[in-house]
C-alpha cells in the first residue's frame, strides 16, 4: 500500500520499526502532491528541498539510535497565515504576496523541536475571511470528494490536502468554524481547541479574541497527537492558559459509558438539511448504544450568535488589519502622490472584496455613534452565550450538533451573496464566541455522496473527553472513509 494512504501514527510506527525511511515518507507526500494538486490546488508554496533535507536528518538520528518523537519525519502542511521563518506566509492575499517572515510561530517552533517535516503552505480564504476558500487572491481550492464543490473555509487548503492524501497532518486556524467546517465538508477530523490552549504568537491576526490554531487529520488519534504537540502556555502570548496538559493519545480508549450527551434543539431546527440532521442523530444513537446518555438542552441565544460574531470579528479585524498600510512590509502601490494616497491605493489594491467588506463593517460598529448600538451589544450577547453553554454543561458532559446546515456547495454558488455565505457558519460560531473546544468528526454522507460532519462541543479544556468520544465512534463504525480517487 502507498505510504500516502497511511496515518501519521502508522507512519511514525513504521519509521521507528525501520519499515520505511523519513525520506521515503517525504518523497511519497511530494509525489502525491505532484499527482493530484493540479486538480485540488491546496498548496500555495512547496518546501521540497528543505523537507527532504530534514527527512534525511531524521534518518541519520534514527540510524544513530536516537529516540524519535512520534512526529519525527512526518509531513505536515501549514495554513498560510501561520508564520514560518524563511518560507513565504501570504495569508492568500495580494497584500502579503511576497512576505517572508523573519521568525516562526510558536506552534512551528514546537513542531521543529519534534523534527516534523514542513511540506509547504496551504491555501485559505484571504486573511481567513470566508467559508469556502474562494476569496484567496491566488487560486480556488477544490473539494477532493467532488472537484466542482468547495472544500469549506477558511482552512480549506488544509482540509483538502489532508483529505486528498497529500499530507497526513495539517494545521488550520478557527475564528468562527474555519477548522471544523472544512473538516466536515472534506470528511476529515478537525479540532478547534479551547481559546488559550494553543499559542497565537505568529498567527496573523484576524479577530484576536476568537482566533485559535487547530489540528486536522484523517483519524482522531492523529488529531490527538498533533494537538498534544502544539498546546501549552507560551510567554509570547499573554492569552495562553497556564495549566498542565495530558498525553491525549493515552486516554482515547476510555469509551463513553455513562457519558451525558446534550442535544441543543436550536441546532436541529429549520435550515438544517435533513440528510445532515439524520446522519448526526444516527451517530448519537450509536454512541447511546455504547452506554452514553442523551439529554435535551436549550441554548436560546443561538439565533443571534451569528450577528454577534460578525460584529465582534469585523471590529477586531478592522483594528488588526490597520497595520497593512504599504509602509513597512507587504504590498505597496507603485503610484501615489502623498501619504494619504499611499494608504488609500495600497489598501484598495492589496485587499480583496471580502476583506474590505469586513474592515468597513468593523470600522462602522466601532465608530462613536454606533459603538453602543452594535459592538457593545455584541459583547453582551457573547457573555450571554457563554453563560448558556456553562448552564447546559450542568446537565451534560458534552453537546453534539451538526457542524454546518448543509454539505459542500458548488464553487461559485454562494460567493456573490455574502449573507448566504455567512449563514453557513451559524452552527459553529458559538463555540468561538464562548471560547470552547469543538471537534468535527465524519459521520456519514448525504444522498449525493458528500461528507457530513458531527460537532462535539465541551466545556473549556475538555478536549480529552471530546477526543475520547470521537475515537469511540471512529472505532465503532470501523474507521472513516478512505482517500477519494482523484
Amino acid at each position: 500500500m502507498e505510504l500516502y494512504t497511511k496515518s501519521a501514527t502508522e507512519l511514525g510506527r513504521m519509521l521507528r520499526n525501520r519499515e520505511c525511511s523519513a525520506v521515503e515518507i517525504t518523497k511519497a507526500s511530494f509525489s502525491r502532491i505532484a499527482g493530484v494538486d493540479g486538480k485540488v490546488q491546496a498548496f500555495l508554496t512547496l518546501n521540497e528541498q528543505a523537507a527532504l533535507e530534514k527527512a534525511a536528518e531524521v534518518d541519520q538520528k534514527l540510524a544513530a539510535g536516537e529516540i524519535l518523537s512520534p512526529l519525527a519525519g512526518i509531513p505536515v502542511g501549514i495554513k498560510d497565515n501561520i508564520c514560518t521563518k524563511g518560507v513565504k506566509t501570504t495569508c492568500a492575499s495580494k497584500m502579503l504576496h511576497n512576505f517572508v517572515p523573519p521568525y516562526s510561530a510558536t506552534v512551528i517552533q514546537k513542531l521543529e523541536n519534534l523534527d516534523y517535516t514542513l511540506v509547504g503552505k496551504l491555501n485559505m480564504d484571504e486573511f481567513a475571511m470566508g467559508s469556502s476558500t474562494e476569496t484567496s487572491y491566488f487560486q480556488k481550492t477544490a473539494n477532493p470528494h467532488d472537484l466542482t464543490r468547495v472544500p469549506g473555509g477558511s482552512s480549506g487548503g488544509s482540509a483538502a490536502a489532508v483529505a486528498a492524501g497529500e499530507v497526513p497532518l495539517a494545521l488550520g486556524s478557527d475564528t468562527g468554524g474555519s477548522v471544523r467546517q472544512p473538516a466536515s465538508h472534506c470528511g476529515i477530523v478537525g479540532l478547534k481547541p479551547t481559546y488559550g490552549s494553543v499559542s497565537r504568537y505568529g498567527l496573523v491576526a484576524f479577530a484576536s479574541s476568537l482566533d485559535q490554531i487547530g489540528p486536522m487529520a484523517r483519524t482522531v488519534e492523529d488529531v490527538a497527537l498533533l494537538y498534544g504537540a502544539i498546546c501549552g502556555q507560551d510567554v509570547m502570548d499573554a492569552t495562553s492558559a497556564s495549566r498542565e496538559y495530558p498525553d491525549f493519545t493515552k486516554s482515547l480508549d476510555g469509551g463513553v459509558k455513562g457519558l451525558r450527551i446534550g442535544l441543543p434543539k436550536e441546532y436541529y431546527g429549520e435550515g438544517v438539511n435533513s440528510d445532515v440532521r439524520d446522519a448526526v442523530l444516527q451517530a448519537v444513537k450509536a454512541l447511546e448504544a455504547q452506554g452514553a446518555q442523551v439529554v435535551d438542552v436549550s441554548l436560546p441565544s443561538t439565533p443571534y450568535a451569528l450577528s454577534a460574531y460578525y460584529i465582534i470579528s469585523s471590529a477586531e479585524a478592522s483594528s488588526n488589519l490597520a497595520r497593512f498600510d504599504g509602509v513597512k512590509y507587504g504590498y505597496r502601490t507603485p503610484e501615489y502622490k502623498n501619504l494619504e494616497e499611499l494608504y488609500e491605493r495600497t489598501r484598495s489594491e492589496g485587499f480583496g472584496d471580502e476583506v474590505k467588506r469586513r474592515i468597513m463593517l468593523g470600522t462602522f460598529v466601532l465608530s462613536s455613534g454606533y459603538y453602543n448600538a452594535y459592538y457593545k451589544r455584541g459583547k453582551l450577547l457573547q457573555q450571554k452565550t457563554a453563560e448558556e453553554f456553562a448552564a447546559s454543561f450542568n446537565d451534560c458532559d458534552l453537546l453534539v450538533t451538526p457542524v454546518t446546515p448543509t454539505t459542500a456547495f458548488k464553487i461559485g454558488e454562494n460567493i456573490s451573496d455574502p449573507l448566504k455565505m455567512y449563514a453557513s457558519d451559524i452552527l459553529s460560531v458559538t463555540v468561538n464566541i464562548a471560547g470552547l473546544p469543538g471537534l468535527s468528526v465524519p459521520c456519514g454522507k448525504d444522498q449525493g455522496g458528500l461528507p457530513i460532519g458531527m460537532q462535539l462541543i465541551g466545556p473549556k479544556f475538555s478536549e480529552e473527553t471530546l477526543l475520547r468520544t470521537a475515537y469511540t465512534y471512529e472505532k465503532l463504525i470501523g474507521g472513516f472513509d478512505p482517500i477519494p480517487t482523484l
